[in-house]
């Protein structure tokens, strides 16, 4: 397999353009997961959660974990929580 100059800076200048758009897309996705959520969005969030829990349920703090996804962050929550009977 020889491969010449040419094909190795064609495919040099192919990886650098898929970095570039690597690159805006995380800055894309940094910027969205930096905004703040809505008030009326927590409030909906915990409407839900009451109802679902009997209304019995008592909100002591909210914490964001803006660097995981909401599945992983599903998956922590039922894996650290404990219920005993």
């Amino acid at each position: 397999m020889s491969i010449t100059n040419e094909q190795l800076l064609a495919e040099l200048k192919s990886l650098h353009s898929r970095l570039d758009q690597v690159e805006a897309e995380l800055a894309d996705l940094k910027a969205r997961s930096e905004q703040e959520i809505p008030e009326d969005v927590l409030l909906a969030i915990s409407a839900a959660v009451s109802a679902y829990l009997g209304n019995k349920g008592k909100v002591r703090a909210v914490h964001f974990s803006r660097h995981r996804t909401w599945a992983a962050q599903g998956r922590q929550a039922v894996q650290t929580s404990s219920r005993r009977l």
